[in-house]
């Protein structure tokens, strides 16, 4: 079987590219330079056959809304959200011949309730969420499923600059009720075992302990 990932020189991708291949998959991962999200034709042409996208590239330009400029807000929208969208389309007119494929895409927690400051990030996540469940009811039919995982806060080398604030670190721990991060290890077996489930599609599955109010 085989697997493509998107940004696929950040550390979860190389996890799960890790634990995809120990479970036998022919594991695609290119980084930019390979694969631009925003223009995929290219990179998927050369793909006959395609059994999972995981949809992970994406990029973070945080600050006050009232001081985030419009290029910033318009670049992580592109990445994280319309990169997502094409290499899904892309991806599509593979699974919908196979009749067969599943498509994951890593959202945040940010989507759940836009923290201060993250306001093009929390809306390129929750518009990821929808995206997934249009996607999900779209294909179904056709034998192709869709969900979004939302690993948590991982220590990775985009965050690792955050955490070195240790009044920040405990902040961020007491939000989750075991009083411990996820480590990208732990969502990279999570999403080999969701494709290891057939019947699940358009679902959002948030790994970590923090506890949200639901209506």
């Amino acid at each position: 079987m085989r697997a493509l990932i998107t940004g696929g020189e950040g550390d979860l991708a190389r996890h799960i590219r890790a634990e995809l291949e120990s479970a036998g998959w022919d594991v695609l991962a290119p980084g930019r330079a390979e694969l631009d999200v925003l223009d995929p034709k290219g990179c998927f042409a050369q793909i006959d056959r395609l059994d999972l996208l995981i949809n992970n590239a994406g990029l973070c330009r945080d600050a006050p809304l009232s001081k985030m400029s419009g290029d910033d807000f318009d670049a992580v929208l592109d990445v994280s959200l319309k990169g997502a969208f094409l290499c899904t389309q892309a991806a599509l007119k593979l699974m919908s011949r196979q009749r067969e494929g599943h498509i994951v895409n890593i959202g945040s927690f940010s989507a759940l309730g836009g923290p201060a400051g993250q306001s093009n990030y929390a809306a390129a996540k929750a518009g990821l969420i929808a995206l997934t469940q249009s996607t999900a009811k779209e294909y179904g039919a056709r034998n192709v499923r869709a969900n979004c995982v939302l690993p948590g806060f991982l220590e990775t080398k985009m965050t690792c600059h955050l955490l070195t604030d240790d009044a920040w670190r405990q902040n961020l721990l007491a939000q989750h009720t075991l009083g411990r991060l996820n480590t990208p290890r732990d969502v990279a077996r999570f999403i080999v075992f969701l494709h290891s489930m057939p019947n699940v599609s358009g679902q959002v599955f948030q790994l970590d302990s923090r506890v949200r109010r639901t209506l």
